[in-house]
Parts: structure tokens; C-alpha cells; sequence
């Protein structure tokens, strides 16, 4: 990405996206009560409150009534349906996970076969965007985590400490393409979530081998524990990375959240919030998803940037678009061409 001396100014930056993410599978129901929705119903109204609060973008994870979270497709299109109704203009993400949640105690936090995984892609009514993963890694969550984190909560008791610890990210080359194939037909955007640098160099191979051709919605995530941690070296590493088309959010977890969602409103880049994300406005003290939204908003309205709405949000992230070509993808995105047969020296822009 490349900065004017001008970027910093609000009139020459992009409206913000806000995604909120009140889902937050990894916590137990008693975690927190009053912002972890349990019926479909609590479920729709989260998403509504969160978008009228300012959110655009809904990161999807889903609860059966027992409080676990639900694997169950059925449960899936039961909630997009509901969301459709209630917010027609918000995108919806679901979260290519599926849920990570253990089904008991001590139960591995296993993700779903490739096959079950793959059928994101024929959830009905459809997603706006299905979050995708590359390249398999470590993803230890606990390894940021404090102890005033998990102070209270189902992640003090050891074996479910020891499962999120131990937790792997399935996002081999093979599923990887499949899963672009699959999602991409069905006129699904995928929406990827990148921890490192080198996962953004396999999305740049993919594009240049013809493997995805749409726009580029990136997500970094520093959680640490195989992913990049929340530090603004890696932040400003990565984002000198991300080509000038792509558009960029920032996720990270617990109190870092609000300081780099800060650095992202500034920048001109996009934020993510939500009690998936962090539970905690302070020390000791809990947040629910729509104040974090909330406080998103706030903060924009003071260095005067403006919030997209969600048909605005729609036209920043180009939802319902896909490229015809290679070439036309990587001058969209703002990737150099792909060499041709016998050029030599740099490639350069058009």
C-alpha cells in the first residue's frame, strides 16, 4: 500500500468498515451472559443492534440452545435467513471455521472435515463472503492471553486452557483451491484471513496462476501462537505487502484490540471488534459488542472519518464481483504483471 503525504487526512481516505463479530464461539455462554446470544432470535437481534451502532459487516458463528457452538448447516441457513430480514444492507461473513468450539469437556477444538467444510459454499439463503485461511498453521490463541484475560472465565479451567493451546488451522493447497473454486461459482467472495507475510505471497501465487480472480479482502490477524502478534512493525511490514487495490482490515485479540483498531482508523484501513475478538474495555471491566461498535465510531467522528453505511461497505469490498482474467485481476488489485516468455528485467505497472 502506498501513502501520499496527504493519507493521513480524512477527506482523502476510504469510509470506515466496521465488522463486528458477537458471536464469539470460543467462550462459554456463563462467560459472558448479557453479549453471548443463545436463540436464533437473540442472534438476529445482536446483528441488529450492532449495525445500527454502525457495524457493516457481520462475522457469523452460530450457538445450538445448549450453548455450544453449532456445526449443523441447517442452523447456519436458518440464521442467514433471519438476517436477511433483519439486515438486508449488512454483508454477511460467516466464518469459514465453521465453529472451532469443543463439543465437550476437554474435547479436542477440532475443526470440520474438508469435505463439510467445502459445503460453506451451498449454504442458502448464501453468505456475502465465506472467511478463508491459508496455508495450515499453529493458531494458539492462549499464547497472548493474561491472566486478567481469562480471569473468571471457562479458559481458566486446564483442559479447555490446553485445547485452545494446541489449536492447528487446516488450510492445505489443495482444500485452499478447492475451496476458492467452490465458494467463487457460487458467487461467494472470499474473504481471507492472513496472519503472515507468507500467506500473502501463496494469495499472490494463486492470483498470478489463475487460481482466484475477484477483488482482494484481506484480514490481518495478530493472535499470536503461529500468527503475528500485535506489534506495529508486523502491522506496517504487512500492510507494505498488501498491493494498493486490496482493502485491508486489522484483527487482533483482548486489549490490543482497541489500540490497533485505532492505528487502522487513522491509516484509513478497516476494523474488526466484537466479543469474538475481546470481551474487555479495561482491566476487569467487560464490553458487549455494540458499545465496541459504539466506541469504533466515536473514535472515526473524532479524527473526522466518516462510517460507511452498509450499501456503501457493499461498494468498497465490490461484493457480487469476479474478474474475467489474470491479467485483469492483477491490474485491479495493483500487482505487477505476470512476466511474459523472454521478457527480462523488472516487471513494471501499466
Amino acid at each position: 500500500m502506498y501513502f501520499h503525504d496527504d493519507s493521513f487526512f480524512p477527506e482523502t481516505q476510504e469510509k470506515q468498515v466496521i465488522t463486528v463479530a458477537p458471536y464469539g464461539p470460543e467462550w462459554e455462554v456463563d462467560d459472558f451472559p448479557e453479549d453471548l446470544p443463545l436463540s436464533i432470535d437473540q442472534h438476529v437481534q445482536q446483528a441488529v443492534d450492532c449495525y445500527e451502532a454502525g457495524a457493516t459487516v457481520l462475522h457469523i458463528h452460530v450457538r445450538e440452545l445448549d450453548g455450544k457452538g453449532s456445526k449443523r448447516l441447517s442452523k447456519f441457513n436458518e440464521l442467514l435467513a433471519g438476517l436477511r430480514e433483519a439486515v438486508p444492507d449488512m454483508i454477511l461473513q460467516v466464518g469459514g471455521s465453521i465453529s472451532f468450539a469443543p463439543e465437550g469437556e476437554g474435547a479436542d477444538a477440532k475443526w470440520l472435515s474438508d469435505d463439510t467444510r467445502h459445503m460453506l459454499a451451498e449454504l442458502d439463503p448464501k453468505p456475502d463472503q465465506v472467511t478463508i485461511a491459508i496455508n495450515t498453521s499453529q493458531m494458539n490463541i492462549m499464547e497472548l492471553m493474561t491472566e486478567d484475560d481469562i480471569a473468571g472465565t471457562s479458559m481458566q479451567r486446564p483442559e479447555l486452557y490446553d485445547t485452545y493451546r494446541e489449536m492447528t488451522v487446516p488450510a492445505g493447497p489443495a482444500w485452499v483451491e478447492e475451496h476458492l473454486r467452490r465458494l467463487t461459482a457460487n458467487g461467494i467472495q472470499p474473504h481471507f484471513q492472513l496472519s503472515s507475510i507468507p500467506q500473502l505471497e501463496t494469495v499472490e501465487r494463486l492470483i498470478r496462476r489463475g487460481k482466484y480472480m475477484g477483488p482482494l479482502n484481506l484480514t490481518w490477524v495478530g493472535i499470536g501462537g503461529g500468527f503475528d502478534g500485535p506489534n506495529p512493525y508486523n502491522i506496517t511490514n504487512f500492510m507494505q505487502r498488501v498491493p494498493d487495490g486490496a482493502m485491508l482490515t486489522l484483527e487482533t485479540l483482548m486489549r490490543s484490540v482497541l489500540p490497533v483498531n485505532t492505528l487502522a482508523i487513522a491509516m484509513g484501513l478497516h476494523t474488526r471488534c466484537g466479543n469474538e475478538d475481546t470481551i474487555w474495555r479495561h482491566k476487569g471491566e467487560k464490553i458487549t459488542s455494540v458499545e465496541q461498535v459504539r466506541q469504533l465510531v466515536r473514535i472515526s467522528n473524532e479524527l473526522g472519518r466518516e462510517v460507511a453505511t452498509g450499501k456503501e461497505a457493499r461498494d468498497i469490498y465490490r461484493i457480487g464481483e469476479q474478474y474475467d482474467s489474470v491479467d485483469e485481476t492483477l491490474a485491479k488489485l495493483g500487482y505487477a504483471p505476470n512476466r511474459q516468455p523472454g521478457q527480462l528485467g523488472f516487471t513494471q505497472h501499466a
